[in-house]
């Protein structure tokens, strides 16, 4: 008879998920995962890593048709819609079938199917009800099925899902979520996005710069509501540039559909209405957390918001049952849900671990120009009440940049102008999601302005603006 007994059973095989399978397995616990649907969750299957490829694909098609800013030339420059999603399902079942790979090595069961908490320390695991997206990849070979299994501690990452504006639903033909517009029959000529979040701005650039004529409405002032305004705005400019439409402060009312496409009827802030009519429409409105179906409430597991409610170290209001990653809320980003995970598992093992510090959860988006960011804005310092001294230095001023072609750009920090803390950092421009982890490290080491302004940065590169950057925040820039 198969065992089922473990020490951690972990629900959802996403980013966070896998991560803390991971770690539990190398702190000596036997530990089991559950998945219904895909190795890799949301991110690695229809998220971060297939739109990234998305991306590529776009980014490489820009540059052939500015080939001549670097001296050459090409002809009759096109691109093959289905080889574009064929190459992104291509990486994203690479990395899926990697996780499985991981599992294996680390001594990690899958169990394949729905988990559901039935009662304190079990998780009754059934046939899956959700029909998954296409295309799936196979399941790993080995995994269990259904079944009661047992265990002291249970971590639910199950992640999210898109949320849903009523009278506006998806159907996967003219109303599109990042599902479907991951794996586009066709490229449609005309796009509405609804919402300038990370997601929305990702395939408003993605398809704009695939030719689409693209309209992006947000309810808020500035597009990336979460990102400092000055790069918001700086980041909205190019994106006018190259042909992307914005209407803020705006709302989405009504969409009909017809032969055309859709209708949307959007509404601004001043009662004024007018009709957009285009092939598709992207709902990129935000996440909800998968709280449904898992036994949770019948448990008394505190939920709020659609998301369980956790405290620093993954810790449900029931004791045994944790949670981890885009379900335990916001900011929902697998790089959050991993160091979550990861925290959860090692305070279950007793280790000596720092509670959760979202401040210092870096925030990425990887549209043209791309923009990353972590710690406090500058409107946030300022409401915070600290007395701040602000370093900004454009791309223009780098050698680098200039080299690359990529002249367009700021980096932006803010520093407590009493103790030289570094409270926030943001970037718009080209290849900043591969430069903001410096200032997370610096953030984590308590690192001050004086500390950044003695460290030797490499020439020519573009992370030479990170110190630059600092030095302008206390008068002393060199490069411009």
């Amino acid at each position: 008879m198969a065992d089922t007994n473990y020490d951690v059973i972990i629900i959802g095989s996403g980013p966070g998920g896998y991560v803390t399978a991971i770690r539990a397995a190398q702190l000596g616990f036997k530990t089991a995962i559950v998945e219904r649907e895909h190795m890799g969750g949301i991110c690695l299957n229809w998220g971060c890593i297939p739109t990234k490829a998305l991306l590529r694909s776009a980014e490489i098609y820009h540059y052939m048709q500015h080939a001549k800013n670097y001296g050459l030339s090409a002809e009759k420059i096109s691109f093959d819609p289905a080889a574009v999603v064929s190459r992104s399902r291509g990486v994203s079942g690479q990395l899926a079938g990697g996780v499985g790979f991981l599992m294996k090595k680390n001594k990690v069961d899958i169990i394949w199917g729905e988990g559901k908490v039935t009662k304190a320390g079990e998780v009754t695991v059934s046939k899956t009800s959700k029909k998954a997206m296409e295309p799936q990849h196979p399941a790993p070979k080995g995994t269990k099925g259904e079944g009661v299994y047992k265990a002291k501690h249970i971590i639910v990452a199950t992640g999210a899902r898109p949320r849903v504006i009523p009278g506006i639903e998806p159907d996967g033909k003219d109303i599109w979520t990042y599902f479907e517009a991951m794996v586009p029959p066709s490229m449609p000529k005309s796009l509405i996005v609804m919402g300038s979040g990370a997601i929305g701005i990702e395939f408003a650039s993605f398809y704009k710069t695939m030719g689409a004529d693209v309209t992006v409405i947000e309810m808020m002032p500035t597009i990336m509501p979460v990102e400092d305004p000055e790069i918001s705005a700086l980041a909205k400019k190019q994106m006018e540039k190259q042909g992307i439409k914005f209407l803020l402060e705006a709302k989405v009312s009504q969409v009909k559909k017809s032969a055309k496409g859709v209708t949307a009827t959007v509404e601004t802030k001043d009662g004024k209405k007018q009709d957009l009519t285009a092939e598709k429409l992207i709902s990129a409105v935000g996440v909800v957390g998968n709280i449904e179906n898992l036994g949770l409430e019948e448990l008394g597991v505190k939920t709020d918001r659609g998301c369980v409610v956790i405290d620093g170290y993954g810790r449900t209001s029931v004791p045994g049952i944790y949670a981890i990653g885009d379900v335990a809320g916001p900011p929902m980003l697998a790089h959050k849900a991993e160091h979550e995970g990861v925290i959860c598992v090692e305070k279950i093992a007793g280790k000596d671990v720092h509670a959760m510090d979202k401040s210092m959860i870096p925030g990425c988006t990887y549209c043209h120009p791309q923009v990353a960011s972590v710690g406090l804005t500058e409107p946030k310092a300022k409401e915070a009440g600290y007395d701040i001294k602000v370093g900004r230095f454009p791309f223009i001023g780098n050698g680098k940049a200039i080299a690359l072609g990529e002249p367009d750009g700021l980096i932006k920090t803010i520093f407590d102008a009493k103790t030289g803390q570094l409270l926030g950092a943001h970037m718009v421009g080209a290849e900043v999601t591969e430069l903001i982890q410096g200032y997370v490290v610096a953030m984590n080491l308590e690192t001050t302005e004086e500390d950044l302004m003695h460290t030797v940065f490499p020439h020519p590169t573009l992370s030479e603006m990170m110190k630059e950057s600092v030095l302008d925040a206390y008068g002393r820039v060199l490069n411009m």
